[in-house]
């Protein structure tokens, strides 16, 4: 009887050490991170995805709003909470700059369902500097518009999605990431390796 409640009380602590590992095998080690640029050069021709033709100017106004969120993203990561409030602030602006007269019916009314919750999340998050805990939440609700927002569009560069089962009293969440290296800004420092990649988009 001893050595069955030593076994289990071994299996439970192991499980338990195991519950946020990165235990991906596609992850590469050693990735650097590095936050995009914003700056990056609009498609010359229009693009296809499962929604239909995406026009030059719409795919260029996406590349934009993602680098705000990888930015916002990358500074969650480190802790830095008036860091990620600047990029909630430029992110929700970009929103309103998105020419809509480009868009099909479908594409537009996708893009106004999926833009008028984002820009509220990035807009939450631009005013709580020094509240990370409470730009965390909003990030969580964000992430899941942008994953419709580049699933709807494509996003002209390749993005991993990464799942950290920890957040939220471990009901999970996701976000976007440039690297396939988990740098996880729901635990920032304190578990940043936390989490798997889940999938990839293009």
């Amino acid at each position: 009887m001893k050595n069955l409640i030593i076994v289990s009380f071994i299996s439970v602590a192991s499980l338990s050490m195991v519950a946020c590992n990165n235990t991906n095998k596609s992850a590469a080690t050693g990735t650097k991170d590095t936050t995009a640029s914003t700056n990056a050069a609009p498609a010359s021709a229009a693009s296809t995805t499962a929604k239909g033709r995406v026009d030059p100017r719409t795919t260029a106004s996406v590349m934009e709003m993602v680098g705000k969120y990888l930015q916002l993203k990358n500074a969650l990561t480190k802790d830095n909470s008036s860091d990620a409030a600047t990029a909630g602030k430029a992110l929700s602006t970009d929103f309103t700059k998105l020419d809509q007269s480009v868009l099909t019916s479908t594409q537009k009314k996708s893009f106004t369902d999926i833009a008028d919750d984002a820009k509220e999340m990035a807009e939450h998050i631009g005013m709580s500097g020094g509240k990370l805990p409470h730009q965390r939440e909003h990030f969580d609700m964000l992430s899941k518009d942008m994953y419709d927002l580049v699933k709807l569009f494509g996003a002209a560069q390749p993005l991993f999605v990464d799942h950290c089962p920890m957040y939220n009293d471990k009901k999970g969440a996701i976000w976007l990431s440039e690297t396939k290296e988990i740098k996880n800004p729901y635990m920032g420092s304190g578990m940043s390796t936390c989490g798997t990649v889940q999938e990839e988009l293009k």
